[in-house]
């Protein structure tokens, strides 16, 4: 099972996440979306993949910054998790992908167990970030497999 956490002002990473899930599925795999993630409702064992845009200064949307906050405050270990990122930015400020690298940082905290680097897609390039998803894709599944 993949439990794919989406963080979404504009709509952009929520778009993307439904575009990796149908391929996910496609390719075998169970999947969870949630656009409200809490920390309570999400099982260590299953494999995370956040997806989540960078909004402002390097703020988290609205709708995960709940769940963040659950992830700084709480003290439960997520060694058992493993976990992958795609993010999406700006490239022209400084705070480029922030959330995502945010959102990583704190389940590193935790013990939780990176797949992969995060996948930082830039809005500016001329490809759709979910065209730059679904090429990283192969790797993320590849990752999986590598640790069944």
């Amino acid at each position: 099972m993949i439990e794919i956490l989406v963080g979404s002002q504009m709509g952009a990473a929520e778009y993307v996440a439904e575009q990796v899930a149908e391929t996910l599925v496609q390719a075998g795999y169970e999947t969870s979306l949630h656009f409200q993630p809490d920390l309570d409702q999400l099982n260590p064992t299953y494999i995370w993949l956040v997806i989540t845009s960078t909004y402002g200064a390097g703020d988290l949307p609205d709708n995960i910054q709940p769940f963040a906050d659950q992830l700084a405050q709480d003290q439960r270990d997520l060694t058992t998790l493993s976990f992958s990122v795609i993010t999406l930015g700006d490239s022209s400020y400084d705070t480029f992908c922030q959330a995502g690298k945010t959102l990583r940082s704190l389940l590193l905290q935790h013990g939780a167990k990176p797949l992969l680097e995060n996948l930082e897609i830039d809005v500016l390039t001329a490809d759709l970030p979910e065209d730059q998803a679904l090429v990283w894709l192969p790797q993320f599944i590849a990752s999986i497999k590598k640790g069944e």
